[in-house]
């Protein structure tokens, strides 16, 4: 496995002084009304983990280590709670109709979009693409209620992870329910179901028995998906089978945000019990892999992969799951 390739599913805004600033200020006005949401007293939603000691990150040799994922390490984890879904669309639309709120895409006026994803009338006024990863096109007026961009909506997918979320999106939507991000520590001690030193939420085999057990690409990446799995972009969350823990999804469909800056080593001298992550950072952690991942590209839908983004970055394939003080 090559050591450096770069994810098919990361892509960034970078930063915008404006726009961050906008996000921080709702973020605290909204933290401050965290006791008006419906899920302020949901913890019996969420699952109980009682913590203690697991081997985290892996040496595997499909692993990429210049993402930082190994060395194999044990890391004490407290006592938590963690939801078994990532945020849907219905449970995001409650925050922005109770709030007012803005996402970043919406104040930047346009997000990242896959490129098959979006319609011929749409495409045509595309004039932006990534420049390392051209199937991310820079659609105006995609946002979480737009996902493809403004001729589409999430009527019919509601029960889907709500996408084109920010990190500082998913911070304000954390402090309106009373809830926070899992740390990264947390996600994968989580994800793991259990299980030790596997590669997937299941075991070591991607498809035991020839079953589909999460949402990836299948086919011709980025031109062909052949859909084998039931899907081409997000899932329902309560798709597939949950892992030993009752989570559902940590493998594939969206990438999930968590609390801590990104490093590739800052682990090797950090304190190894709840460990939260380097002080400060340009990137922030994202865990899980995606529907656009593939074992030919990216692969980091094994359950110790990494990928990082800016804080302000948002694109159709990334969401996330909420966590809370036990």
């Amino acid at each position: 496995m090559e050591t450096n390739k770069p994810s098919c599913c990361s892509v960034s805004r970078g930063s915008s002084e404006e726009a961050s600033s906008s996000a921080n200020i709702q973020l605290e006005r909204f933290g401050a009304k965290h006791e008006e949401s419906p899920n302020r007293e949901a913890k019996s939603g969420m699952i109980y983990l009682s913590g203690g000691k697991f081997l985290m990150g892996t040496d595997d040799r499909e692993g990429f280590p210049a993402d930082g994922e190994g060395p194999v390490r044990e890391v004490s984890i407290a006592p938590f709670y963690i939801d078994p879904c990532t945020v849907t669309n219905a449970e995001f639309k409650q925050f922005i109709d109770a709030t007012g709120y803005k996402t970043e895409a919406e104040q930047f006026g346009w997000s990242f979009v896959f490129h098959l994803f979006v319609s011929e009338a749409t495409g045509a006024n595309v004039n932006n693409a990534a420049q390392q990863t051209p199937w991310w096109w820079a659609v105006e007026g995609a946002d979480w209620a737009h996902p493809e961009g403004p001729d589409s909506n999430v009527e019919e997918r509601l029960d889907h992870p709500v996408i084109h979320i920010s990190w500082n999106d998913a911070m304000a939507y954390c402090k309106w329910a009373g809830k926070r991000l899992p740390t990264e520590a947390e996600w994968e001690f989580a994800a793991r179901g259990g299980l030790v030193q596997k590669r997937y939420p299941w075991g070591d085999e991607l498809k035991p028995d020839g079953k589909h057990m999460c949402n990836i690409w299948q086919g011709k990446f980025p031109v062909k998906n052949n859909k084998s799995d039931g899907y081409a972009g997000t899932a329902p969350v309560r798709s597939f089978e949950p892992n030993g823990y009752g989570l559902y999804n940590v493998s594939g469909n969206v990438w999930e945000w968590c609390a801590d800056w990104f490093s590739p080593n800052y682990h090797l001298k950090e304190n190894r019990e709840n460990p939260v992550g380097p002080p400060a950072g340009d990137s922030r952690v994202l865990r899980g892999g995606s529907y656009l991942c593939h074992r030919s590209y990216c692969n980091r839908y094994r359950v110790a992969a990494r990928s990082k983004n800016t804080p302000d970055s948002s694109t159709g394939n990334i969401g996330f799951r909420c966590a809370a003080d036990a």
